[in-house]
């Protein structure tokens, strides 16, 4: 929720990117951050410390506010979080419903999620920095229009998207987030911690459109609907960074070769054929 949260600020003050590419955070040495948001002729970044536990606000002005991250509410972390930025001269309305979550308490009345494991956050940023890195790798395999990679609050996954540079058809009934969000054909590959339905990290890629026939390729995961590796399964393996690369580039071809994808125009080249 404190994701969100933040989250918000950005898509708040931001102008509509691409496939929503200005609302995400993205991953730094110590945790998570917006990069700079243009307010005014001023611009601010929130950065999530998550080694020391700390939010921290900084201004292009030189001002700074910190938070500290401890189990505490929703509520409690909105009302200082807000307060915080108005004491800097930065005005903002957030929506405050949570998106993409099964419970949709507003954050300034929710006060019983209050939790905060400073193991697992350390474990979760130590992951995220080397699921990042390994990404950022197979991003650069990529000539054609391709994201960041970058961290979806709402979603809590950090991804990276390869496009063909076709439109993608969509269904009637379509919401406005899905219709910016895929209105061109992706492949999208990235790491994901799990939810209740899936309680189980992983590594995930999915085509959209799906092409037919793209469930009998391997890594195939019937229930979700993609493909999976599950985090376990990846660190278990002699090269962690290879098997994750691997995943990525297979489920990546299975897609791009079912959908026609120009493949010889979008990828780089490496020495003795493809990367």
């Amino acid at each position: 929720m404190w994701t969100q949260i933040v989250g918000k600020t950005r898509l708040a003050l931001t102008r509509l990117e691409n496939h929503w590419w200005n609302v995400a955070l993205y991953v730094t040495p110590r945790g998570l951050t917006t990069s700079p948001i243009p307010f005014g002729r001023r611009s601010f970044e929130v950065e999530f410390d998550l080694i020391a536990h700390q939010l921290l606000i900084r201004t292009s002005e030189g001002a700074e506010r910190i938070i500290s991250l401890f189990p505490r509410s929703v509520a409690d972390f909105y009302g200082e979080y807000m307060a915080c930025l108005r004491s800097l001269g930065i005005e903002v309305t957030l929506y405050r419903t949570p998106v993409e979550f099964d419970d949709t308490t507003p954050f300034d009345r929710d006060f019983h999620h209050a939790s905060y494991d400073a193991k697992r956050v350390e474990s979760f940023r130590r992951i995220l920095t080397g699921a990042d890195r390994v990404l950022k790798e197979f991003r650069a395999r990529f000539l054609g229009k391709c994201s960041p990679v970058q961290f979806f609050w709402g979603s809590f996954d950090l991804a990276v998207t390869r496009f063909s540079g076709r439109p993608c058809p969509l269904p009637a009934d379509a919401d406005a987030i899905t219709r910016e969000a895929y209105s061109h054909e992706v492949i999208s590959c990235g790491f994901w911690p799990g939810d209740r339905k899936f309680p189980h990290a992983a590594f995930y890629s999915y085509t959209k459109p799906a092409p037919a026939g793209l469930e009998k390729a391997a890594h195939w995961h019937s229930q979700m609907g993609e493909f999976i590796l599950k985090y376990d399964d990846a660190r278990a393996e002699e090269s962690p960074d290879r098997a994750i690369l691997d995943f990525c580039q297979s489920t990546y071809e299975a897609g791009a070769n079912l959908a026609g994808w120009d493949r010889d125009a979008l990828e780089r080249k490496a020495a003795g054929g493809r990367a």
